[in-house]
């Protein structure tokens, strides 16, 4: 089982106040219907139930039109269980069935019937999902919006909250707060309305915010596609961590449900065409925000109303900075405390450090930075806060910190810089696993990117001797191994 644990982006200018209504709001209408929607379900599934096994034997009974509507659509989205309840060879089902077995009086069946579809009646009237849940086939407008708040279990409910949360919140961070609420009610009608066109006449009711949080999850995809989603793999009660880019885990969830749908979308249990339409929606909206520009003018609306209090203080502390370091410094420890990713509060701080001569809270500090800026993906600033690491006197970077600054910079097209960056981590963690990851990425980048397949098969050579364990590793240091040969060989073979 696949479960999505994080993304590279955990974090927003602002607090996320409409993705956090939005889960209490959805928690809240759980807690208050959960019980009441078991206990009607189940009554008025037992009614249900009856009404189609005395459909199916006796044909000719009489019943009211949303019966009559119901059983219809029942016969027509499940063919195969209709003809088994005719079958008067089958099963007997329960004690209703077996007692109508052994009535012989069309009076008494049709008497029989119209109690049950009196039942059916007035159970519809008053049942939550009868009322607020979306039916396909008695689609009433207050659903488009209501059907997205009740929910079926707690699973249920947390899986979808979870999604909202990941990439409600930084679509939320990027559209401001207006524009995400009306995008996200939006789409969980236009969710609904899809999964209407794929089973208009469906009386199954549909539940539940994952048609609204496919369409994040399709935005997310257009928006950030290259940002790393952090996945865990539970495998025989192990659990495998790995990360892969929105750009292809994205659209692989989407193609399965795709599939699902199409194979199993009248019969499933989860409207898969609901999913399919709300991520459709969203990425579109993505789309059209981007092309239109509203996208850009919303963000930097956002990002004035953020930056403008946090201004301020910054520019008051700066002026102090220039003055006084003793009375900024604490200043501004204490304002990272609230604002710990703030990268200009962090440049104020390291010029504190600097200018009191305080090399090792100077060295944690640019390190901070390093890390701020490989967040935010701006490669060239974290190699300047490397070079300012080295040149104060600093040795070694954090292993972690300098395998995510060598794969940044073999992202930004570096490939020479990043050999070297992997072959100096090597050397100086060479115990450590990402000194056995730094080897092979760097064998990779000569072999792929650099034709260098001698340089390669010596570093996969090393991989293959490093202390570290690296059994999960050695099908691709093999792998290498033998394709730098076989370039080698080549090689050779064109000289002679």
């Amino acid at each position: 089982m696949l479960i999505p644990i994080g993304h590279e982006r955990m974090s927003a200018r602002r607090l996320p106040i409409i993705t956090l209504a939005l889960i209490v709001m959805n928690v809240g209408a759980f807690v208050a219907t959960h019980d009441t929607i078991e206990k009607q379900s189940s009554a008025l599934g037992e009614v249900k139930k009856h009404i189609l096994i005395l459909a199916a034997m006796h044909p000719d009974l009489t019943m009211p039109d949303d019966a009559q509507q119901f059983v219809n659509s029942f016969r027509e989205h499940n063919e195969k269980v209709w003809a088994r309840l005719q079958d008067g060879n089958r099963e007997v089902i329960d004690s209703f069935d077996a007692r109508m077995r052994m009535v012989d009086d069309a009076s008494i069946e049709q008497e029989q019937m119209d109690t049950l579809t009196s039942q059916y009646s007035q159970m519809a009237k008053t049942a939550l999902t009868e009322q607020y849940a979306f039916i396909p086939a008695e689609r009433k407008p207050i659903t488009y919006v209501t059907a997205n708040f009740l929910h079926g279990g707690w699973l249920h409910l947390i899986g979808n909250m979870w999604f909202l949360w990941l990439a409600g919140f930084i679509l939320e961070d990027v559209w401001g707060r207006a524009l995400y609420t009306i995008i996200y009610f939006l789409a969980g009608a236009a969710a609904l309305q899809f999964h209407f066109w794929m089973n208009p006449g469906s009386m199954t009711a549909t539940l539940g915010a994952s048609g609204a949080v496919a369409a994040l999850m399709g935005a997310f995809l257009v928006r950030f596609p290259k940002l790393k989603i952090e996945m865990a793999w539970l495998l025989r009660f192990r659990l495998i961590r790995f990360k892969a880019s929105a750009y292809w885990l994205l659209p692989l969830w989407l193609a399965s449900e795709v599939f699902s749908g199409a194979l199993f979308g009248h019969y499933s249990g989860v409207a898969h065409w609901a999913h399919v339409g709300g991520f459709a929606f969203g990425a579109l909206i993505a789309l059209l925000l981007k092309a239109t520009g509203i996208e850009h003018k919303v963000d930097e609306a956002v990002e004035s109303k953020v930056s403008l209090s946090a201004d301020k203080q910054l520019l008051q502390m700066g002026e102090i900075l220039e003055s006084n370091v003793g009375e900024a410094l604490p200043q501004l420890q204490e304002y990272l405390k609230a604002h710990p990713d703030s990268i200009d509060a962090h440049l104020l701080l390291q010029q504190a450090y600097r200018r009191q001569d305080e090399m090792p809270a100077y060295q944690e500090t640019v390190l901070k930075l390093c890390r701020l800026h490989l967040k935010t993906q701006d490669t060239d600033a974290a190699l300047q806060d490397y070079e300012d690491f080295v040149k104060s006197g600093g040795k070694e970077i954090p292993a972690a910190l300098w395998l995510d600054l060598a794969r940044a910079t073999e992202t930004k097209g570096d490939f020479e810089r990043a050999v070297q960056e992997y072959g100096k981590l090597a050397a100086a963690y060479p115990t450590a696993r990402q000194s056995l990851v730094a080897q092979i990425n760097g064998a990779r980048v000569c072999m792929a990117k650099l034709g260098r397949p001698q340089e390669a098969l010596s570093l996969y050579e090393a991989a293959a001797k490093s202390p570290v364990p690296h059994l999960d590793f050695d099908q691709t240091i093999e792998k290498g191994k033998r394709e730098a040969m076989q370039a080698l060989s080549q090689v050779v073979g064109v000289h002679a």
